[in-house]
């Protein structure tokens, strides 16, 4: 056996596991998406069935009779919008100062943020939860935003971007009487635009999943319930094997925006890991 036919049977097996690998990974979101579909009979039957015999468009119009989804969406487009921003702009505005600036204290200041991203979030939702009655913040969606505005990943993703710029650059700018800021907005953030989508990107989608810290705070203000805790009541509400398709519908709706958000920034959300530079730190 030649070079040649080793070398085409190395990269048939390769991409035979990835697309097994792949097949695996999208069948649940197929299953859900179908099931959605189906009437409670199909849902329950054996041997199980994969494509509804006729779709039942309705069980989606059923949900939104049934559920508030439309305000759970407010909620969750409120609550991960601004966390989203917010993150991008105090992660930008860090790693420019850590990338760039000399300060006493640079060193084990960042190094004391990676710590932090080692720690799990259970053991901040105490301290979260105090903050937040101390601040009287407690029945307003801010309790929801504040304690996600800071993000040390976001951090050093955004610093190792910024470090890749050339200092000549801004030093340029800086003898043309360039302010700090005029520099960070003129310079770094034009040139760190994958980063950001990046970050956005995976600060939304965490955000729009996040459920334990919002079903905490909705426990004392119902008005703030979000997506996935409303789905989580939902299915608890209809536990039964009847409306088990009304529960899978409420899935397909927590997954969408998700989706959308994906498939719009897919190309900078892979640039953005791709040219980060993560062994810089």
């Amino acid at each position: 056996m030649n070079s040649k036919s080793k070398r085409f049977i190395k990269e048939f097996f390769r991409y035979l596991i990835i697309i097994f690998a792949a097949f695996w990974m999208v069948l649940p979101f197929f299953w859900m998406v179908s099931a959605s579909l189906m009437t409670p009979q199909e849902i329950t039957s054996i041997p199980p069935k994969w494509i509804p015999e006729k779709p039942q468009w309705h069980n989606y119009i059923d949900v939104l009779e049934r559920v508030p989804i439309g305000k759970y969406y407010l909620n969750s487009l409120l609550v991960a919008g601004t966390a989203t921003l917010g993150v991008i702009l105090t992660s930008s505005l860090a790693g420019y100062a850590f990338a760039k600036l000399n300060f006493p204290g640079k060193k084990p200041v960042f190094q004391f943020i990676l710590v932090t991203m080692m720690f799990p979030v259970f053991i901040f939702l105490i301290p979260n939860f105090f903050l937040m009655k101390t601040f009287g913040m407690l029945t307003n969606h801010l309790s929801l935003i504040v304690p996600f505005l800071v993000s040390g990943y976001g951090i050093f993703l955004l610093r190792q971007f910024i470090m890749s710029i050339p200092d000549e650059l801004l030093d340029s700018a800086r003898i043309d009487g360039a302010s700090e800021f005029k520099i960070y907005r003129s310079i770094i953030l034009p040139n760190i635009k994958p980063g950001l989508s990046a970050l956005a990107i995976t600060t939304f989608i965490g955000q729009w999943n996040n459920f334990l810290w919002p079903m905490i705070i909705s426990s004392f203000s119902p008005n703030l319930m979000t997506v996935p805790v409303g789905i989580q009541r939902l299915s608890l509400a209809f536990a039964s094997a009847e409306t088990q398709h009304l529960v899978l519908a409420g899935l397909v709706y927590q997954v969408v925006p998700m989706l959308i958000v994906f498939v719009y920034f897919q190309k900078n959300f892979i640039k953005g890991f791709v040219v980060s530079g993560f062994g810089n730190v």
